[in-house]
C-alpha cells in the first residue's frame, strides 16, 4: 500500500453522534435518523478516498448499544444488514477491504452472515480500508486482549517478565490496522464514550457540532484542513519535531 500523502492523516475514526436528535429536531421517529445516517456512511466513505485517507473507522454499534429499546436495536440491525447487502459490491469495485472490531459472532445471524460475506469478498485490498466498530467497546477489547495474554504466557508464546505495549496490542482487536491520527466526533458531543482509548493516545480530535447525517464530504475537509494545523509531539519538544525547510506539506481546501 502506498504511504498516505505527507500531513494527511492516514486514519481517521469517527464517532457518528446525532442521528436521533436530527430526527426529533424534524418531527421524525429516530429510525428515519439513523436510515439518513447511512446514507451518510456512503459518502464519507467515498469523500475519505477522495482526500487521501487509507483507513477510515467508523463508531457503527457499542457494546452498550444493546440496552437502547429492542425495537430500535432491531432496527439498527436491519439497518446493517441492508447496508452490507447494498454496499458490498460498491467496496468490491473501489478496492476497499471491509474489516471489523468488536465481538462481531454476538450479531444476529442475517447481518452477520452478510458481515463475512463482504469481509471475505474484499479482503486481498490493501490500499483502502474501512473498518466497523460493531458490539465494541474499548474496555471490553482491553479485557479481552488481557485474556488472550495471559493464556498466550501460559502457552509459552509470551514472557509474562517482558510485557510491554508492543507485545499486548498484538491481542487487541486493531491488530495489525494503525492507530487514528484524527479522531472526529459529530453532534457537538466531547466525550470519547468508550471507543479506542488506547488506539487514540495520540490522537489529534475534533468535536464537530454537525449532526452525522448533515456531515458532508466539505465537513471531513475541514477536519483534515484543521488537523494540518496541528503539530503532534508524541510527547517530543516542538523544536524536536518541526519539519525541514525544504518540506512542504500540501494542504486540503475545505
Amino acid at each position: 500500500m502506498p504511504p498516505a500523502s505527507p500531513n494527511i492523516p492516514n486514519h481517521v475514526a469517527i464517532i457518528m453522534d446525532g442521528n436521533g436528535r436530527w430526527a426529533k429536531q424534524r418531527g421524525l421517529p429516530r429510525i428515519e435518523g439513523h436510515r439518513r445516517g447511512v446514507e451518510t456512511v456512503r459518502s464519507t466513505i467515498d469523500a475519505a478516498r477522495d482526500l487521501g485517507i487509507h483507513y477510515l473507522t467508523l463508531y457503527a454499534f457499542s457494546a452498550e448499544n444493546w440496552q437502547r429499546p429492542a425495537e430500535e436495536v432491531s432496527a439498527l440491525m436491519g439497518l446493517l444488514e441492508f447496508f452490507l447487502r447494498r454496499e458490498a459490491r460498491t467496496l468490491v469495485k473501489n478496492h476497499v477491504r471491509l474489516q471489523t472490531i468488536g465481538r462481531i459472532e454476538e450479531l444476529p445471524a442475517g447481518p452477520l452472515k452478510e458481515l463475512k460475506s463482504a469481509m471475505d469478498a474484499t479482503r486481498h485490498f490493501t490500499e483502502w480500508n474501512l473498518v466497523l466498530a460493531l458490539n465494541y467497546g474499548s474496555r471490553t477489547e482491553l479485557a479481552d486482549a488481557a485474556s488472550a495474554y495471559a493464556a498466550a504466557v501460559a502457552a509459552g508464546r509470551e514472557k509474562a517478565g517482558e510485557a510491554s505495549w508492543s507485545a499486548l496490542s498484538r491481542y487487541l482487536y486493531t491488530a495489525g490496522i494503525p492507530d487514528p491520527d484524527l479522531l472526529i466526533r459529530t453532534s457537538g458531543e466531547t466525550r470519547l464514550s468508550n471507543f479506542l482509548l488506547m488506539q487514540c493516545a495520540y490522537a489529534e480530535m475534533i468535536f464537530s457540532p454537525v449532526l452525522w447525517p448533515d456531515f458532508t464530504k466539505a465537513e471531513l475537509a475541514a477536519a483534515v484542513a484543521e488537523y494540518q494545523h496541528r503539530e503532534r509531539r508524541f510527547g517530543l519538544t516542538s523544536e524536536q519535531v518541526q519539519p525541514r525547510p525544504t518540506e512542504h506539506c500540501p494542504a486540503i481546501n475545505p
